[in-house]
Formats: structure tokens, sequence, C-alpha cells
């Protein structure tokens, strides 16, 4: 008896779809080694909750500088060499600049406008074209008198609060980075300052959920209702809530020009060249937009970072001072000032506690092979920032902070990024290849102020609990966050240095004379290089911008 063609294509077709489902989750020869994995969810099991940092370090001391994760279809390769790091994402940066796809973060949280999570295409290389122009390390000299007023105000928190000291680092980032992005100071009374925060925060949390890799892992999920995604409600939310913030900031600055009122800021020259670049206000406030998060989350985590290590390692502190009142004596810090051992604190901050623990995700547009090792076609690939920064035959000793280990590198962090030599590399913090951050000058000036300031005003001790008596060491391997990451609030005790709590009133009283009533700058502060116009149509007046 014969069996029906139609019965046989279907036996055949189902034999096929055992076939191929069969095949799911299973590590395809000739890929980068890895854990075992099991049929239809590969590693996805073993994927951590949290501290997923130190997994991925054992996973590299277990199987290689390159090794592979296999989450359902997709595939993760994770590089734990700096080597292998400059070998792919800088050197190849043609097949590794380009982004995974991000459901939940780009499309669902971002609209599709967020420049941190878009792919190589052409929106994204010209914002990268853009960013060169108006983010080079001229311009960033430009903001030194906004740095050096926000400053100041940090000091003057520390002074009168110094156990809210975390709420002064997040206040100076927040002010500085909104004068910078959009030319007004946001105080901490501003109900934006708490709003940007929750906000930021709260971007953190949702794209580094488990539901966020699940997404992007099984697609057909998307198809559930929202009842069963709340994630994906919340983040619709939050996205309408966000794009507005950042749409009301950029065209307030718009119409700031157009009356002649705008300060020298970052949107100012945005605006300028979205006349001859043609781009939307929607792209243009998430260029500034992303700006704003980037300079107030990582400056922030860094600062609280460099303060946990101080009180850690109180010998590193003594070191940095003896430096500044042999350099420096009476008088406050400057950015000109030789303080090798200062930038050697900015250096080691960010090896030691990296923001953004295990990188942004890059993305292999085509089929690549690298020491014999297979990486197919969008792939996600991670750099594990953690992994290569606490690597001992890098960094002896690494979980000890020790600025020494900078004593004869003057790099700053844009040239260590591009040195060919990558053992001479300082940090990964601000990327690889053509994904690099280009605000890493503002960040390298506004870190060495900082912390040279905050060493030449304060002593910082350890805090004693009260019943026991006893010196509380902050645990360094304690965490908090998302996709970025900061050490959980800890105890301090920071008190000012002999005769320095009179020059930290002296000189917040000479820069608070450029405020209005409002805290706001009376005028354009002095020394801003700055100059040509910017002329909107129909406008009598115009504001200065960015020599570029």
């Amino acid at each position: 008896m014969s069996i029906p063609a139609p019965l046989v294509v279907a036996i055949i077709a189902c034999l096929l779809a055992v076939l191929r489902f069969s095949r799911v989750g299973r590590r395809p020869k000739g890929y980068p080694p890895g854990p075992p994995t099991l049929p239809f969810i590969g590693n996805l099991h073993q994927m951590p909750r949290e501290k997923g940092h130190l997994q991925f370090q054992k996973w590299a001391e277990e199987y290689g500088p390159i090794y592979s994760l296999i989450l359902g279809k997709k595939v993760m390769i994770v590089l734990s060499s700096d080597q292998i790091v400059r070998d792919l994402l800088d050197n190849r940066g043609a097949i590794y600049s380009s982004r995974p796809e991000s459901y939940l973060g780009q499309t669902i949280l971002s609209g599709g406008l967020r420049v941190l999570f878009m792919k190589n295409d052409e929106t994204w290389r010209m914002i990268r074209k853009l960013g060169h122009r108006i983010l080079n390390i001229n311009v960033s000299r430009s903001y030194t008198p906004y740095q050096d007023l926000e400053n100041k105000a940090m000091l003057l928190g520390f002074l009168e609060s110094p156990g809210q000291f975390i709420d002064h680092i997040r206040q100076f980032t927040a002010c500085l980075t909104t004068q910078i992005a959009f030319g007004f100071r946001m105080t901490s009374d501003d109900p934006r300052f708490k709003k940007t925060y929750d906000m930021f925060d709260e971007f953190s949390r949702m794209i580094g959920a488990q539901t966020s890799t699940l997404l992007d892992v099984y697609p057909i999920l998307r198809s559930l209702p929202d009842v069963f995604l709340p994630i994906r409600r919340r983040g619709r939310e939050y996205h309408k809530m966000e794009h507005a913030f950042f749409l009301e900031q950029y065209l307030e600055t718009k119409r700031k020009l157009i009356e002649g009122t705008a300060k020298p800021c970052f949107c100012v020259d945005l605006l300028r060249l979205q006349k001859e670049e043609g781009y939307s206000d929607d792209i243009a406030s998430y260029i500034s937009g992303s700006l704003l998060q980037a300079g107030i989350e990582q400056t922030a985590a860094a600062l609280i970072g460099f303060v946990q290590a101080m009180v850690i390692f109180p010998e590193v502190a003594k070191t940095a001072q003896a430096e500044l009142d042999r350099v420096c004596g009476d008088r406050i810090p400057e950015f000109d000032d030789n303080l090798p051992y200062i930038r050697g604190c900015v250096k080691e901050t960010l090896r030691w506690m990296p923001p953004d623990i295990l990188g942004l995700p890059h993305c292999a547009v085509r089929d690549d092979e690298y020491s014999g090792y297979q990486i197919p076609k969008d792939a996600t690939v991670i750099f594990n920032v953690w992994a290569i920064q606490n690597d001992p035959l890098r960094h002896p000793n690494p979980r000890e902070f020790d600025p020494s280990r900078w004593s004869h590198d003057n790099q700053t962090s844009a040239e260590a990024a591009t040195n060919p030599d990558v053992t001479k590399r300082d940090h990964f913090v601000f990327g690889a290849g053509r994904r690099l951050c280009q605000g890493t000058h503002i960040v390298d000036h506004s870190l060495f102020l900082a912390m040279a300031r905050l060493l030449w005003a304060f002593d910082f001790h350890r805090a004693v609990d009260p019943e026991t008596q006893q010196e509380i060491i902050p645990d360094m391997e304690d965490l908090i966050g998302g996709a970025f990451v900061q050490p959980r609030p800890f105890k301090a005790n920071i008190v000012p240095r002999s005769g320095k709590a009179k020059r930290v009133e002296e000189e917040w009283d000479t820069v608070r004379n450029l405020l209005d009533d409002d805290l706001q700058w009376k005028a354009v502060p002095r020394d801003l290089v700055w100059g040509g116009e910017y002329k909107e149509e129909g406008s009598a007046r115009s504001s200065p911008v960015a020599v570029i």
C-alpha cells in the first residue's frame, strides 16, 4: 500500500523541523569553546542574575580569553583579552562596530532614537561625525568654567553635610552635565533633578533585566500581550516620559537661542549643525539626552568609587595629599597643575571600579574567523571590561587601588584608547573601536579636578560602628545597578583638612557672585573659548557657538 504523497511531504517536513529544533541551543562545531549547553536553551539557564561580571570572569579562566555562550538561537562571543579586543573591535571595525538588536532597550524604551543602541547605519555615522566636530578636545576645554563652578559647589556640599557625599557627587554631575548639554544649572531643588536620576536608574534596571534578554533570544515572546509582559508596558510609559523630557530641554535651548539668551552648550552647536545636516528635533533631543545620561551616570559612579577607594586605602589619600601640598600648598588645585599621582588616581579609579563593567555589546555584521574559531554573522560580541582590567598578568594585585601603576603614563584616555600597543591602554571604560565614547576629554578633566580638590580639602576616614567601636570597611565587591554599576551606598567620615574649611567657603563665595538669584549664570562665563554666531530665521539677535 502506497503512502499518499501529501502525507510523505508532511512527514518529511516534521522530521526536518524536529532535526532543526534539536540543534537549537547546541554549540556548532568551530565556535569558540564555552560551558556545556542544554537543548533549546543553550546556556541561558546559566546566565547569572546578579554579579554577572564575576561569572563571566570565571568562564574566561576556564575556557580561555575568547569563549562563546549559546542563548537559544543567539550566539554571544565574550572577549576577555586586551589583544583580542584590539584585533577584533579596533582593527576590524568595519565588522564589529554595529550593535545587536535590543528590542526592549532600543525599540520600546528609546523609540529607535537612542544613539547608544543604534546599528552602524547612515544615521549613526552622521551622529558620529557630529560628535567629532562638537566634542573634540578643543571644544571640551571650553567648558572649564562650568567644571570649576560645579566643583566648588560640590566642595561646599561636602563641607556642610559630609554624610550626604553621594548626593553631592550626583548634584555635581547633574549640574555640570545639564550646563554642558543644555546651558542651564539643574540645582538640587529643581524638580527635574530627582526625576532625571530616577529616570536613568529605571532605564539601567530595565535593560539589565533578564526579561530584556529573553525578548531578544526568543522574539516570539514579543507577541504576548502586555498583561504577561509588564516590563514592556512600563517601557512604553518610560519612553513617553523620557522623550518628552529630552525634547523639552532641546526646544527650550532653541527658544533661548532665538531670543539671544542661550548660554554656550552642546545643544547650541547641535542646533547650528541641524541646518546643515537636516536631522529632526527628535534625533537631536536624543543626541543631547544621551550626552546628559552618560555624563551624569558614569562620572558620578566613578567618583563614588574613588571616595570608596580613599576610605579603603587611606595610604593612597596620604600620598596624593603630599603631592597636592607640595605643588599647590594653600591654593586650590587647577586644571594645569602637574599632579601625576592625581592623574594616576583618575586612571586607577576607572580601572578598579568600571561603571560599564561588561562593556556595551557589539555585533558582527558578517561571518568572521579568529584564531581558528568561527564568529557567525549577527553574533553579539561582549568585551569583558572587568576581566581585562582585573587580569593579574596585566595588573598585579588587581584589587589593590594603586595609582603608582600609572607613574610613567601621561596619556589621556583618548590617547590610550588609540595606542597601537594595547598593553599600554589604561582601561576600557569608554568602549573600543568605532564605538569609543566621544566625551572622554570632558570626563577626564572633570574627574581630575574633582579628585584633586576633594583630596586637597578633605580627609577621608572610615566610619566607626557605634556598638562595636570598630572601623567599617566598605565592601568593594558589593555593587548595585543594571547595565551600569557603582558601589552600594556606604558610610565614610569626611572632615576638612586643617585650614581648608575657610578656603572652601571663600572659593564658593567668589563663584557665587557669578550667579543670579536663581543660581543661573548672570552672563556667559569669562574664559569660555567661544566665538562666531548662530542666527535663527526671524531672530533679531544671535548667540555664540563653539569654534570647532
